[in-house]
């Protein structure tokens, strides 16, 4: 069985005087594309800005590569190769694309490697290469949700969690940002998926969990619960 890379226990969590994640399990082990689904308000943004440092846990333990990381800053699991990309995208509008993906660096030492990573990045969003040294912020949404990703690829991480991705893209931009998924999980990263859209996201998905009002309410193979019909009826509109 593959390492557990990232497991979180008894995790409780509360945002703007409401428990809004009320002690749940759940884990992702090496080499794997999990995906956390739920409706909007179920507690799975709260759930990542806990592991990742930037909401307090009430109780519970977060762990990655075995050691407890509850309170720890984003900067400190970022170096550790724990990286996120927040729901929103949060680029630097002011800054060019290739200025971001540098950013995205700001850990390492290797400069040679760097500029390879960027070629890396500017292969898997050809869109990025075109626009370089365009400003982050006079792009498309889902061309910043791009340029977000390849930021967050540029610090190498060992599991990457990806925030309601395709959150306010038109169809067609929803389509790239998965398959673009896919292709990051191809090359070798470990990828936590949170997502409004399961079935895109349990599609995508070794394993799923559900989440509902701050409670997993279901886990286990994601093509499974792309069949549920429990799943189908709550998420799919089925």
């Amino acid at each position: 069985m593959a390492q557990t890379l990232l497991k979180v226990s008894g995790l409780k969590v509360a945002y703007g005087g409401i428990q809004a994640v009320k002690g749940i399990d759940f884990e992702v082990r090496e080499g794997e594309l999990v995906s956390l689904i739920g409706s909007n308000g179920a507690g799975k943004t709260t759930t990542m800005k806990a592991i990742t440092g930037s909401l307090p846990a009430l109780a519970g333990e977060i762990e990655f590569l075995g050691k407890s990381i509850k309170g720890r800053g984003a900067w400190d699991l970022v170096a550790e190769g724990l990286v996120m990309v927040p729901e929103g995208r949060g680029v630097f509008t002011r800054m060019t694309i290739t200025e971001n993906l540098q950013i995205g660096a700001y850990i390492r030492k290797d400069k040679a490697e760097i500029a390879t990573d960027i070629e890396r990045v500017f292969a898997t969003f050809p869109r990025l290469k075109e626009r370089a040294v365009q400003l982050a912020g006079t792009m498309s949404g889902g061309e910043q949700q791009m340029l977000a990703m390849g930021r967050a690829l540029m610090a190498r991480p060992k599991v990457l969690l990806l925030d309601e991705p395709s959150m306010g893209l038109s169809p067609i931009m929803v389509d790239k940002i998965f398959e673009v998924v896919k292709q990051v999980y191809d090359q070798g990263v470990t990828v936590m998926l949170v997502e409004q859209n399961a079935s895109r996201a349990l599609g995508l998905a070794d394993r799923g969990y559900v989440m509902e009002s701050g409670l997993i309410t279901m886990s286990g193979d994601a093509k499974v619960m792309l069949n549920d019909p429990k799943v189908r009826a709550a998420y799919l509109g089925e």
